[in-house]
């Protein structure tokens, strides 16, 4: 039977991030991946200034700021007339203010770059793919791992970035997915000679139009202006809506444009789920981190982000000799104040028009220039864990 020093589960971008931070500490790692091949399916994903500026220290800036986008701002519209209800300046404001850029691009993309970037790192037999975990032993020797293709192998210190669905997470709770009263149907209308800028001529921004029991946001996603088109609809049950657009009625021009060109593309839906908070994320050898540790809805753009920051805050533990209990400990207070604000937008975002709709409204116009620095200059340096 194999030993593996380090073995992570999942080669998502919490998988990968991981696999690379561990290669800047100078320890390898072996990934386990379910997947046969790699998959580069997938809608857009906002990485915010706390996200990339960690990738840029793991290698990555020069790649993303050739294939990504950086938006001007994020903007906030009303759902009915699109008024602007907020502005929040991104851009070169956003580099000199957190000494990192806001991208955005498509999750394909980013599984691409990061797997260039282990494999130049690690070497080319780092992920294995077809190799997803069933379930693992843990003794006070190391940890038993028993794998889709039948094989077993042996780990010093296993990590299990494998998501909503995590087989590690089992280790510590056997819990159930929890929906969470909406679902959400996404899809990427395609740019250049389709005109899909034409919704939103001008620079690259982030429209986020919030309305009653719904909420819309479009974003462009690469270099031709295709655009991520992303609608969240309150609903008893996890099944899509056979008229999209009907679902948007009496909304503003522009989102009905979306949605309608949407419609043509077929987008993808789902039911939103997470799961009750674990009371630990680590044993003596396994820990979990991103959405096997803590999954949260996507109404921050931050679940990818928390994830590339779990990674390198492991890496940087393991790398100086720290326990797993380190890593949670550094981590915790953190994860629960962002996963504490998306809960809140969940509501804030769903608003009926009245008296708290305006409220919030007013809110959001009276938000000042460094009402996300929380959030956005959150830094955890690579190396710098020692």
């Amino acid at each position: 039977m194999t030993h593996h020093a380090t073995v992570v589960v999942g080669a998502g971008i919490a998988g990968l991030t991981t696999a690379l931070a561990l290669a800047h500490e100078g320890r390898p790692a072996t990934v386990l991946e379910r997947a046969g091949a790699p998959r580069d399916a997938g809608g857009g994903i906002q990485l915010p200034p706390n996200a990339v500026r960690v990738l840029q220290q793991l290698g990555l800036g020069r790649a993303l700021a050739e294939h990504a986008v950086r938006p001007v701002g994020v903007e906030v519209r009303r759902w009915s007339d699109g008024r602007l209800l907020s502005w929040t300046r991104l851009g070169a404001t956003a580099s000199f203010r957190y000494d990192a850029a806001y991208y955005t691009l498509t999750r394909a993309t980013l599984h691409r770059l990061l797997r260039a970037a282990v494999t130049e790192a690690c070497g080319a037999g780092t992920v294995r793919y077809g190799r997803g975990c069933e379930r693992l032993a843990e003794s006070a020797s190391g940890v038993t791992l028993q794998l889709s293709d039948g094989t077993y192998l042996t780990a010093g210190t296993v990590i299990g970035a494998d998501g909503l669905h995590s087989v590690v997470r089992r280790r510590f709770a056997d819990d159930a997915l929890r929906y969470s009263g909406c679902q959400v149907h996404r899809t990427v209308l395609p740019g250049g000679s389709d005109g899909s800028g034409r919704f939103r001529p001008g620079p690259a921004r982030v429209v986020v139009w919030l309305g009653p029991d719904r909420h819309c946001v479009s974003y462009p996603v690469d270099r031709d202006h295709s655009m991520n088109v992303v609608a969240v609809v309150r609903a008893p049950h996890a099944t899509g809506p056979d008229d999209l657009p009907g679902t948007f009625r009496g909304w503003h021009r522009d989102v009905l444009r979306l949605l309608e060109a949407a419609a043509e593309t077929g987008p993808q839906t789902w039911g939103l789920y997470d799961r009750p908070p674990l009371p630990r994320w680590h044993s003596a050898r396994v820990a979990v981190i991103g959405d096997a540790a803590h999954p949260m809805l996507p109404f921050l753009a931050q679940g990818a982000a928390l994830a590339v920051e779990d990674a390198v805050t492991i890496a940087g533990v393991l790398g100086r000799g720290g326990d797993l209990a380190s890593y949670e400990a550094m981590r915790r207070h953190r994860v629960f104040r962002v996963v504490g604000a998306v809960d809140a937008a969940r509501t804030t975002h769903h608003l009926a028009d009245g008296a708290r709709q305006r409220e919030r409204d007013l809110r959001l116009a009276a938000e000042p220039a460094d009402a996300r620095d929380w959030l956005f200059d959150h830094r955890i340096p690579v190396g710098a864990t020692r």
